[in-house]
């Protein structure tokens, strides 16, 4: 805290958190530490950059006034963000029941002879906070880290897609290994008709069918 006779200043630094293309504001707080009216008026080394409000003012007897100083948006920030702005503070005794309106020039011209309390301020520039860094999920040390939603996405597809030509190919096995079983069925059953109405032993055609469809129903088996 900045401490005078008439005025105490609170923060004793104008701190603006730098943020480009952006108006940024920073306030101040005056406490008149006497029993009588204080005057003030604030002034700056650069006008055209700041705008204070209220820049002149009354503070009653033991009471506070905020000010609040902002300044415009800036399209680029100063090396090191090192500022050589600076604010002065005015501030004068004045007579009881004083307004704003009775606030002049002449008040603050130490030449007439008035006692005149000057407090001075310099502007200090502030990087604004870093985000925090984007941590890739899963990444986990001595483990790669995981893919992208895109990068699963297209993965999984392609998956399905070979998981469904697999299936279909499959399916078409078995329909023809069911197909064929079906055409030996019924040579079979015609090799029974006819060696039921001859009465004679078992062909050789006849068990090389068996066996065939034996071989056909394993195959089947293993496929399903």
């Amino acid at each position: 805290m900045s401490t005078a006779e008439l005025l105490s200043i609170e923060p004793h630094e104008l701190k603006f958190v730098l943020e480009l293309k952006k108006q940024i504001s920073s306030s101040l707080q005056l406490s008149n530490n006497t029993d009588s009216y204080v005057a003030f008026k604030v002034k700056t080394t650069n006008p055209k950059k700041y705008c204070v409000r209220p820049n002149t003012g009354i503070v009653l007897p033991r009471s506070t006034c905020d000010v609040i100083v902002t300044m415009q948006a800036q399209s680029e920030a100063p090396p090191d963000l090192v500022c050589k702005d600076k604010f002065l503070l005015q501030s004068v005794k004045t007579h009881d029941g004083a307004t704003t309106k009775d606030i002049s020039a002449e008040m603050f011209n130490k030449e007439l002879g008035h006692v005149v309390e000057e407090s001075k301020l310099r502007v200090v520039y502030v990087a604004p906070p870093q985000p925090p860094s984007p941590i890739q999920e899963g990444s986990e040390e001595g483990s790669p880290p995981r893919g992208s939603v895109s990068e699963n996405g297209n993965a999984n597809g392609a998956d399905s897609t070979a998981a469904k030509e697999l299936i279909s190919r499959l399916t078409e096995e078995k329909n023809n290994t069911i197909q064929q079983n079906n055409m030996l069925r019924q040579e079979l059953d015609l090799l029974r008709r006819e060696s039921n109405k001859n009465r004679g032993g078992v062909s050789i055609i006849f068990v090389i069918l068996i066996g065939l469809l034996g071989i056909i129903m394993g195959y089947l088996m293993k496929k399903t």
